[in-house]
């Protein structure tokens, strides 16, 4: 069980064609061996201190390794590799339905070529089906009970995907506006879809979700005569949790507003690796 979290270990990473699944593996955080480099230095730290207070009212404060502190010397590792290569790599991420897939499916078809996709589900290759079928290269992460995608399943992932230099790789997270903020993946940005059909109360009812964002794309905007959600008090909360993100308002439906989100990509994808470096 993952201690932070309390979602299950395992995983199995899946190569996804249009037939169906190959080069099945599984994965186990306790045994998993990363390859990319030397280890370097996380986002977390080496420890993580819980409060509560003792039988005879004392305070007392644990100081426990945390879970977090392995993730974050995976994700080091993961990140010095991209970077070496010249890979942009995104942490997507999203409450189930808020339109991850159709955005990457979209981005894919429209980029020719150029994007790459981590896929993290609890079941299926559905959405990496779909992936794959708009033309992007994908690798299929199922994680059975467990709740986000963490650095051994990307470092797994990376392994079967093998970006190549000068690409884009969007690691779709698991559906959840609580854990994947927590695990640092290696990723260079984090990106945030809030969708309108969801509320516009997500930024202050899961601001760690949000303080984490680079980028805010609010989708489903061909929706916003339908629904009931306030843009302004969106935008609001969103600048209140998180001053520095930028947000964007698209449409994957429809197209509208991509063309800021292609820019944003182009602007942040560094260029192609030395192959003689």
């Amino acid at each position: 069980m993952c201690a932070t979290c309390g979602c299950s270990g395992g995983a199995v990473v899946r190569v996804v064609d249009g037939q169906g699944d190959q080069n099945q593996h599984d994965h186990n955080h306790s045994q998993h061996e990363h390859g990319h480099g030397q280890h370097g230095a996380g986002q977390h730290g080496a420890g993580h201190l819980h409060t509560g207070t003792d039988a005879d009212g004392g305070r007392t404060v644990i100081l426990e390794q945390k879970v977090l502190a392995k993730n974050d010397r995976l994700a080091a590792l993961n990140r010095e590799w991209l970077a070496g290569r010249g890979v942009l790599a995104i942490n997507l991420m999203s409450s189930p339905g808020a339109g991850k897939t159709t955005l990457l499916e979209r981005t894919a078809r429209e980029l020719g070529g150029r994007l790459a996709v981590i896929e993290g589900d609890q079941e299926t290759t559905l959405d990496a089906g779909r992936i794959k079928a708009a033309g992007a290269a994908v690798v299929q992460i199922n994680t059975g009970a467990g709740c986000h995608l963490d650095a051994a399943m990307v470092a797994d992932g990376l392994r079967v995907l093998d970006p190549p230099s000068g690409s884009i790789l969007v690691i779709e997270n698991v559906g959840n506006l609580v854990c994947p903020a927590l695990f640092d993946l290696g990723e260079a940005a984090k990106v945030v879809i809030s969708s309108v059909t969801e509320g516009a109360d997500k930024p202050a009812k899961y601001p760690n979700m949000f303080r984490q964002a680079d980028l805010v794309l609010l989708n489903k905007t061909d929706l916003l005569p339908y629904v009931d959600f306030d843009v302004r008090a969106h935008s609001a909360d969103l600048r209140r949790v998180s001053p520095a993100s930028l947000m964007l308002q698209v449409s994957a439906a429809t197209g509208e507003g991509l063309s800021a989100w292609y820019d944003w990509l182009w602007r942040h994808t560094p260029p192609p690796a030395d192959p003689d470096s």
